[in-house]
């Protein structure tokens, strides 16, 4: 069994940040820069207080904040392991998947549907279509790390859904939207949570009845048109959005 890798971290005990905290947030960066990876062993967590002079007790409490959070997880005979870096999203107009990559979280995708339909009402009112038109139903399941992550349905226009189910596995879907001529300027999205379906559960493979963070959009393209409804599910153990609060004066 390899040997744990040596973090540096460094202390500020001047600082009125908690020193447990302190540790924690490093060690998670560490994880979200990818140089834990998953699988990997952190320190003997006495060594590691020895190390950076801390009372065990404190090193502890860092390790129990990232437990709790399900980045990392103890196993006994091996000792504490990173189990996956929770993917941060920030609420900006961009798609699962270019962020899964700018994160190198190395997102791949199973199609589980792909097909043309007559769109419903509550799918043809979002897209500004008449009754009767034609749409592209899609589902996917993304996964990051190997490790299923969503549940991604989208409405598109007939028209503009030229791609194939291949190109769906391989690229994203906003992605393949720009190759085709088709930018996205602006969208309305409401983000929300619920309890997973016993089906939604087995595909996350997350327990029955566990909570997951829903997330629908609709996206305009230049001309002002709806271009695309989806209605997304996330786990939420592993996954969260980040919005950044400015003050007005």
């Amino acid at each position: 069994m390899p040997s744990p890798p040596t973090l540096t971290i460094e202390l500020d005990r001047a600082s009125p940040i908690p020193l447990y905290f302190q540790v924690a947030r490093q060690i998670e960066q560490a994880i979200e820069r990818g140089d834990l990876v998953p699988g990997s062993r952190l320190e003997n967590e006495i060594e590691l207080a020895d190390r950076l002079g801390l009372s065990r007790p404190t090193m502890r409490q860092a390790i129990q904040e990232l437990v709790s959070k399900g980045l990392l997880v103890r196993r006994r005979g091996i000792g504490t392991q990173v189990v996956h870096g929770q993917v941060k999203r920030r609420v900006e107009l961009t798609s699962l998947h270019d962020d899964l990559t700018r994160g190198n979280q190395h997102p791949t995708t199973q199609v589980l549907a792909h097909e043309a339909l007559i769109a419903p009402d509550e799918i043809a009112v979002p897209l500004g279509l008449e009754p009767g038109s034609t749409v592209v139903r899609l589902e996917r399941l993304r996964f990051a790390q190997d490790e299923p992550l969503a549940i991604l349905r989208n409405w598109l226009p007939a028209d503009i859904a030229t791609f194939g189910t291949e190109e769906l596995e391989e690229r994203g879907l906003y992605g393949l939207l720009r190759s085709s001529g088709v930018h996205i300027r602006i969208a309305t999205q409401r983000i929300g949570a619920r309890t997973a379906t016993p089906e939604e559960a087995k595909l996350l493979r997350i327990k029955r009845g566990a909570a997951v963070l829903t997330m629908e959009r609709t996206a305009y393209g230049e001309s002002g048109h709806a271009v695309e409804f989806g209605s997304h599910i996330y786990r939420s153990d592993n996954y969260s959005f980040e919005v950044t609060l400015v003050e007005r004066s």
